[in-house]
């Protein structure tokens, strides 16, 4: 126990580290004792402009995003029984990512209905991986491809959107590859508001899901209602998955990434393992979107790229490392 509340501990400074170094590095340098007088209103000018409207946007939005995915990753991998899902393998971040653009199309200024669209679109393709694979057999193999034809017909109705609407979505590439260069406080209170309520649910059923990772026949002998707790848990972590599409796009693998990273310091329980992903996500987020925009100075490239670049050589890895991968 002491070990795991050591390595919370770590977590969490790693992500407070993380928040401070983003806002206080990039074109122009920000020190950190100007850092806390802007944030306490106790300066004015240039410096305390960029930090208030530029990055303190921009790293809340990180925060909240890779928090979101980290701990929809875990809860989908745990519910689904399959090590290699996360929100953007399974097309569960191309759901949402469908649902913003259709949202942003048909209501464009509609304030705040963003993240209940990325839910719903969330939500909807969950259900569909969810019944799909259930029809066709729950391997891993299954559920992947599953995921992988979901991504393309969503892609191909966000291309559709984009097509027909030219302004649909204010910078198409970045949502698309996932950025956050263009994130408000605005845009950014709803999802966390949403982010937060899924959290405390997934919090709160931590016990279901321990019971839930048994496998679904020793979940049922023990008294467990295993379809009804899927529904529930992937409506959880389909709204922090929503949350997070709609603050920072379709951000792909930090649900992959930080559960299994998280698991080798946490183990298997639920809790703290929920709650080492949700610093361990927002912290992973913040660090390659700082870098992402501040490496290839003054270029910038969307943080999606450098997850990318990371996550694409992790999932390989992890296939190879399964079972199911191994070649016999």
């Amino acid at each position: 126990m002491a070990h795991k509340k050591t390595v919370l501990r770590v977590t969490v400074l790693l992500a407070v580290l993380a928040a401070v170094l983003s806002i206080c590095v990039g074109a122009v340098t920000v020190p950190p004792g100007d850092l806390l007088a802007a944030l306490t209103g106790k300066s004015t000018g240039t410096g305390t402009a960029i930090v208030l409207y530029v990055r303190l946007p921009r790293t809340v939005g990180c925060l909240v995003s890779g928090a979101a995915l980290a701990v929809a990753g875990v809860v989908i991998q745990t519910v689904l029984a399959n090590p290699l899902a996360s929100p953007n393998v399974i097309g569960i971040n191309a759901g949402a990512g469908a649902a913003v653009a259709l949202c942003c199309a048909v209501a464009p200024t509609v304030v705040g209905i963003t993240p209940v669209a990325a839910f719903l679109g969330a939500f909807g393709s969950a259900m569909l991986v969810l019944a799909i694979s259930q029809r066709a057999g729950s391997s891993r193999m299954t559920l992947i491809l599953t995921g992988v034809a979901l991504s393309s017909i969503f892609s191909a109705l966000v291309d559709l959107v984009v097509t027909l609407a030219p302004d649909a979505l204010n910078g198409y590439s970045d949502f698309r590859v996932g950025g956050l260069g263009s994130v408000t406080m605005a845009r950014v209170g709803p999802a966390a508001a949403v982010g937060l309520i899924c959290l405390a649910g997934v919090l709160l059923l931590t016990n279901e899901l321990d019971v839930l990772a048994l496998g679904s026949e020793t979940a049922r002998s023990l008294g467990l209602r295993v379809g009804k707790m899927r529904v529930i848990l992937l409506a959880l972590a389909a709204g922090l998955a929503g949350a997070a599409v709609s603050v920072s796009g379709l951000i792909g693998f930090v649900g992959l990434i930080v559960p299994h990273l998280i698991r080798r310091f946490l183990g298997e329980e639920s809790r703290p393992l929920v709650i080492g992903c949700a610093f361990g996500g927002a912290a992973l987020l913040t660090v390659c979107d700082t870098a992402a925009r501040t490496l290839f100075a003054p270029y910038e490239i969307p943080v999606g790229v450098v997850l990318s670049l990371g996550g694409g050589p992790f999932f390989i890895w992890l296939l190879l490392r399964q079972k199911g991968g191994r070649r016999r």
